[in-house]
């Protein structure tokens, strides 16, 4: 029994929904997010929410029914309120700018390293230190912060590198003098 798939979505003010056959629309102040039903899965709305429901009881009916159902409370939820996504950059001469769509980063290397923000996204970098992203689209916040972290992952013995904001770092002890007698 998929205990997540059986609870109702609630769709909160401003948020217009359409049901397709097998294709679901979702729209709000934040955007606009489509998806893709699995086959079988159908999706119904009662007045201000929408029921997953699947075909048959099978393991991989309740499967996609759990998943259908959490993909779309996140595509209701991104149109409405938005995901945010924060990276602290820490190490000397570490920073990161704003050029256009564009993000530069000085992490160390000979050069500096150019990402490009896809469409739909927001940057915003606060003292040069962090990096912000936001927008509707939970997946693709979560990829693309990823994306930026692993261009310069935390280092275990200074923690120089790009982090998630809160992460903690497991920091290892360096070499130790091994005492010597002259």
């Amino acid at each position: 029994m998929s205990r997540i798939g059986k609870k109702p979505i609630p769709i909160p003010p401003g948020v217009k929904v359409s049901i397709d056959a097998g294709h679901i629309q979702v729209q709000g102040p934040q955007g606009k997010l489509e998806l893709n039903l699995a086959p079988g899965i159908s999706v119904t709305q009662e007045g201000q929410r929408l029921l997953v429901s699947r075909p048959d009881n099978q393991r991989a009916s309740r499967a996609n029914q759990g998943m259908a159902r959490a993909l779309i409370n996140n595509m209701v939820r991104g149109v409405h309120e938005g995901f945010r996504r924060a990276l602290d950059i820490n190490g000397v001469g570490y920073r990161a700018e704003t050029k256009g769509q564009d993000l530069v980063l000085y992490l160390g290397f000979s050069h500096p390293v150019t990402f490009s923000i896809p469409a739909g996204l927001k940057v915003a970098v606060e003292k040069n230190t962090k990096v912000i992203l936001t927008g509707p689209d939970r997946d693709l916040v979560g990829r693309v912060a990823a994306s930026i972290r692993a261009l310069r992952r935390p280092d275990p013995y200074k923690a120089k590198g790009i982090t998630y904001e809160g992460e903690v770092i497991k920091r290892k002890a360096g070499k130790k003098a091994v005492g010597t007698t002259a």
